[in-house]
């Protein structure tokens, strides 16, 4: 199922070049080979129509042709595709589809509308104007050597948690039962190379084992083309998915005071706010790559980071609200693996999605309903979807590893996620449409009760109330936690400085390995 979803979604990347440059003429390439058309692509009811045959061929697929019925199916390795002409349905083995128009016949070809599978995704398209080439990569190889390129690194969480207390044990039906601790993932593994470098043996990243001095994101930049460390000259800026693969949920926050940091302090050097100079040891953010796409406070520009310190990815302002120049964070540069943080979502049109990329399988669409956390591990526990009964609430690096930085309610507008997933909304204080929190089973040690809040991530508007308005404090896509439980009558609630909207009781995505 999985390589053939990609192959749709290629007939989708195609289709919509292809309603550009209908007239042009144009070279198509699928994975490094020219896909040449036997008839021209045809707009229907403003839709582009292509002769599905053609890319079928290219990918080693049977097409076979029913006369009597008008039916074309296509197949490969126990997969099939069945289409009629004059039909808006398309059946993936038993799965149907719909399709926007009918699938027709020009010149003897059968020809697919553009919309066609338009769950499914997976491929890359890249357009060379200046060879009018469109270039589809459909990553099957990718997939069929189970090649990971975005692994999770666990969380290191060994500890498990009421909402009120650590506790020694807990056994399968037991409340709270499948939390972060019960799920062992790819445990961290680093390598000092002492030369300044250290490698993450999981993500196969070179990191920069100690930071230089805070500095504005465009020095940052210089800074990086210009390094040198380790003899090597490809640093970068890590986007916030590579920054994120490096935290770890055995820290503790002590409010604004440092207690157990969020990083390895083995391989890796992170220091604390200057508090001579005002700051507090909180203060001592490392910045991403990662720009939010749409704007926080009263319209801030922002850059996504993550605060070792206290264990939270935010945007951070690109100016400083004092001074109104230039703001300054910590930068630590990596090198190497280029696809990490770039997600192979498949439809396996049973509910459920897999991330190739990751090796994660996960629920496509959550329920509708809010449960506090222990509610929240339960169901996930007990959900029975698409024949698996061994799904799991993500923990917080998990769940992460699916937001989609590149959108935003106030731009796309939409949700922080791939248009696959499907999202309830809700209505924010403002009376406003936005998208709730989603929890995760990692427990955020912070404030006077280590135990009491749980990790989520906000695919909506991460929002606050600053004086007396509510607004986007933080960006969607970021990481911050709520109290595990209580009345839910009596949420939302605003909290700490910056009005940190509390919710309580959140929605669920639940997850599985898929191998």
């Amino acid at each position: 199922m999985k390589k053939f979803s990609l192959l749709l979604v290629a007939i989708i990347s195609l289709s919509s070049f292809l309603f550009v440059f209908a007239e042009d003429d144009i070279t198509v390439t699928l994975d490094q080979e020219q896909i040449n058309f036997d008839t021209n692509p045809i707009i229907v009811e403003g839709r582009t129509l292509v002769p599905v045959a053609n890319v079928f061929r290219a990918l080693d697929m049977t097409v076979s042709w029913d006369g009597l019925t008008k039916q074309v199916t296509a197949s490969k390795e126990g997969l099939e595709i069945r289409l009629k002409i004059d039909s808006t349905q398309a059946f993936v083995n038993d799965n149907e589809l719909t399709l926007d128009v009918p699938a027709a016949i020009k010149d003897g070809r059968t020809m697919v509308p553009l919309r066609f599978a338009y769950e499914s995704t997976g491929a890359t398209v890249d357009w060379d104007e200046n060879t009018r080439t469109v270039s589809i990569s459909s990553h099957i190889d990718e997939i069929a050597q189970n090649e990971i390129m975005y692994p999770i690194v666990d969380t290191g969480v060994t500890k498990l948690f009421t909402d009120l207390k650590v506790v020694s044990s807990l056994s399968s039906g037991d409340d709270y039962y499948g939390q972060d601790a019960h799920y062992t993932g790819n445990e961290p593994a680093y390598q000092d190379n002492d030369d300044g470098t250290v490698t993450d043996l999981v993500t196969d990243l070179m990191w920069q084992q100690t930071m230089d001095e805070k500095m504005t994101y465009d020095e940052a930049m210089t800074y990086a083309n210009e390094c040198r460390l380790g003899g090597y000259d490809d640093w970068r800026i890590p986007s916030i998915k590579e920054l994120f693969s490096l935290i770890q949920y055995t820290g503790e926050s002590g409010g604004e005071t440092a207690k157990v940091l969020f990083i390895d302090t083995d391989y890796f050097n992170q220091p604390l706010g200057n508090t001579s100079i005002g700051e507090r040891e909180i203060d001592a953010q490392v910045w991403s790559s990662t720009h939010y796409v749409g704007e926080t406070m009263k319209g801030d520009e922002a850059i996504f980071g993550v605060n070792f310190i206290d264990g939270r990815i935010k945007g951070y302002g690109a100016v400083n609200p004092k001074t109104r120049t230039d703001n300054e964070m910590y930068f630590r540069l990596v090198r190497g693996n280029q696809a990490y943080g770039e997600n192979l979502f498949v439809d396996n049109y049973d509910g459920t999605l897999t991330d190739a990329a990751t090796g994660l399988m996960w629920q496509m669409a959550d329920d509708g309903e809010t449960r506090d956390w222990e509610e929240a591990l339960d169901y996930a526990e007990n959900l029975a979807l698409a024949g698996y009964s061994d799904w799991r609430l993500p923990n917080a690096k998990e769940l992460q590893s699916i937001v989609d930085y590149s959108k935003s309610m106030q731009t796309t507008p939409s949700p922080a996620i791939d248009d696959l997933f499907v999202l309830t909304p809700i209505t924010d204080p403002n009376g406003d449409m936005n998208y709730g929190f989603y929890w995760t089973s990692t427990t955020h040690q912070d404030g006077m009760n280590t135990a009491s809040s749980a990790v989520y991530v906000a695919f909506g508007e991460a929002q606050g109330e600053m004086k007396n308005d509510v607004v986007d404090v933080h960006g969607a896509g970021a990481v911050r936690s709520d109290p595990k439980s209580g009345d839910e009558s009596s949420y939302p609630q605003y909290f700490g400085p910056q009005g940190d909207i509390r919710y309580v009781y959140n929605f669920v995505l639940a997850v599985r390995d898929a191998k």
